[in-house]
């Protein structure tokens, strides 16, 4: 009968006088359209009854409409704000979560990644700064899911990135100390073999570098971003013999350590110990002294990652392979020159 034939998008968009492609905006990425159009496609899918047939392509196309996040401390404070950004602009477009805590445990990593092989998941957000165990470099590229990372790049593939300016961040961090007049300025949390530690590391070595200062491998100390790892960081320096008058942090939980090391050992700070970290993380406000450091936008991380990550499963072309948010300088009280 006729009233039984399926609807197509060709009908709708007659329906509601817009072309094909503003049909197909409106539906995936509503909010790009204005809001009388958009009323009207609504309008006109009703009517139709369009949006149970594209439905049912999906199910045939073996959609699952939803996106796996493999994650290795879903306790990171990180975490859970850029997730917020992400499950906004999932739930815009229609997407669930599926989120996988591995724990830096390859096993784990393949057991979630059942999700993508038995199509209950349609693509990847990866917080690890690797590829999935599984994934190996070199792979034909059409059998990798479409895939973005978050907050660590993942330098062993082609694999587009979206975070802070690390890089920028550090090096904007690290002039602020110098502003102060700081001239021995330690960096906590060397660690080569990741990414986001080696880049905010070149930050500091190019602030000091562009100041005329010379860069003191005794004030580099090894630290994998952990609280105690900054303690430990810190009482080092005491054996070294080598003090600097700021720390550089490569984020606010290795701030923590070095600040507890340096209370339990009676120091006036910031006179005469600055401390600085980077993130922003919940507690920065509340340590004593509130901790100055470089926030970063979670929340925008989030939303542009799941955006960038959408237009890949939409088989568009992203513009860039690498999204980079700038780093704020927030200036609270573990900072101030020398002696002041």
């Amino acid at each position: 009968m006729q009233h039984q034939k399926l609807a197509t998008i060709e009908d709708v968009a007659a329906l509601a006088g817009v072309s094909i492609a503003t049909v197909s905006r409106a539906i995936n990425e509503p909010t790009k359209v204005a809001e009388e159009t958009r009323r009207r496609v609504t309008e006109a899918v009703a009517s139709t009854g369009y949006t149970t047939n594209a439905m049912a392509r999906s199910l045939r196309m073996r959609r699952s409409n939803m996106i796996l996040i493999l994650a290795p401390d879903v306790g990171d404070p990180n975490f859970s704000n850029i997730l917020v950004g992400l499950e906004t602009e999932a739930s815009k477009r229609g997407y669930g979560l599926l989120i996988g805590n591995t724990q830096n445990d390859a096993s784990r990593e393949t057991d979630y990644l059942r999700f993508i092989s038995s199509n209950q998941a349609d693509g990847l957000i990866l917080f690890t700064g690797h590829l999935p165990f599984g994934f190996g470099v070199g792979q034909d590229e059409n059998r990798l899911p479409p895939m973005v990372a978050v907050n660590e790049p993942v330098t062993a593939q082609d694999v587009p990135f979206v975070g802070v300016d690390n890089f920028e961040g550090a090096r904007v961090a690290a002039e602020h100390l110098v502003s102060q007049g700081h001239r021995r300025i330690a960096f906590i949390g060397r660690s080569p073999g990741r990414e986001v530690n080696r880049l905010r590391e070149a930050g500091y070595r190019a602030a000091l570098t562009g100041a005329g200062l010379a860069v003191d491998p005794r004030l580099i100390i090894d630290g994998d971003g952990t609280t105690e790892s900054g303690r430990a960081a810190a009482e080092l320096m005491f054996v070294r013999d080598a003090l600097p008058t700021a720390f550089l942090c490569v984020n606010d939980a290795t701030a923590l350590g070095v600040i507890i090391s340096l209370n339990a050992r009676r120091y006036e700070l910031p006179r005469q110990f600055s401390v600085m970290g980077f993130d922003d993380i919940s507690f920065a406000s509340f340590v004593t002294p509130s901790l100055t450091t470089m926030k970063q936008p979670r929340h925008k991380i989030g939303e542009a990652a799941m955006e960038l990550l959408l237009s890949l499963l939409a088989g568009e072309k992203p513009k860039s392979r690498e999204v980079l948010f700038r780093a704020e300088l927030i200036v609270r009280n573990s900072v101030s020159p020398p002696g002041a």
